[in-house]
């Protein structure tokens, strides 16, 4: 399939997918004439890519993780290795400290906002 087609079936702008295929995330053919064409399979690759970048993944940790992911048909993956255990669960535990740091950000413009009202009433 070509670029046009993935991005629709995908959701995914042609531009992202051209930023996946620099950062080796995304692997296509060229056509003679040089147009790019994907395989079935890239659907459930640029899935798994955008998944990954929801849960906060930048591209270099996506690129180790997806050797490791199965595609939607249950191919086979990689085996994880503790090297790459190991930098997911550091990256969780990123995302839990920036939780708690915004968590705690509301509360104090939560604090902000009970004063200001306060304030509000006295006028």
């Amino acid at each position: 399939m070509r670029i046009g087609e993935l991005a629709r079936r995908t959701g995914v702008s042609e531009r992202s997918l051209r930023y996946y295929e620099q950062r080796g995330l995304l692997v296509s053919d060229r056509t003679p004439d040089g147009q790019r064409e994907y395989v079935d399979a890239a659907v459930d690759r640029v899935i798994h890519i955008q998944e990954l970048f929801a849960a906060g993944l930048g591209s270099e940790s996506i690129a180790k993780l997806l050797p490791c992911m199965r595609d939607a048909d249950g191919g086979p993956a990689e085996t994880a290795t503790p090297r790459l255990v190991e930098h997911l669960a550091a990256e969780r535990l990123r995302l839990e400290k920036h939780i708690r740091e915004l968590t705690s950000r509301r509360a104090v413009l939560d604090d902000v906002i009970a004063a200001a009202s306060e304030g509000l009433g006295r006028r």
